[in-house]
């Protein structure tokens, strides 16, 4: 059906979706799913500590359900973070090769952050262990 509607000189080219958007669409919608309890439950952990100090913000790091649960909120809101700045970057740059510089170095700047985050969670959920 969506062949009629283009020129022929387009159906002979090739030109068209290029079948790669739709992973990133679900990809999206998967992550943001995945954030809404979490975004719910850091904001409720959040209130909680907020009447706690220094040593009881660490204690309830510590507690190996929080940890997690937070190491996989970074972990998730960071990969969403790239997939939104990735779809910004390719709809507004036009220039290829500027697009693909923003491109990588939104690549590293989500990995890097996120990973010093659950890094950081991860040290002071474990730092007891040692």
């Amino acid at each position: 059906m969506s062949g009629r509607y283009r020129t022929p000189l387009a159906r002979a080219r090739g030109l068209g979706a290029a079948g790669e958007g739709v992973g990133h669409w679900v990809s999206e919608r998967v992550t943001s799913l995945a954030l809404v309890p979490l975004v719910v439950w850091i904001a409720y952990a959040g209130l909680r500590l907020a009447g706690t100090d220094y040593d009881g913000a660490i204690a309830w790091v510590r507690e190996p359900l929080n940890a997690v649960l937070l190491a996989l909120l970074l972990a998730i809101s960071f990969h969403h973070m790239h997939a939104g700045m990735r779809v910004v970057v390719e709809d507004y740059l036009e220039r290829p090769l500027t697009r693909q510089a923003v491109l990588v170095l939104n690549f590293f700047v989500c990995v890097l952050a996120g990973a010093l985050a659950v890094f950081s969670v991860l040290k002071v959920a474990l730092s007891g262990a040692f």
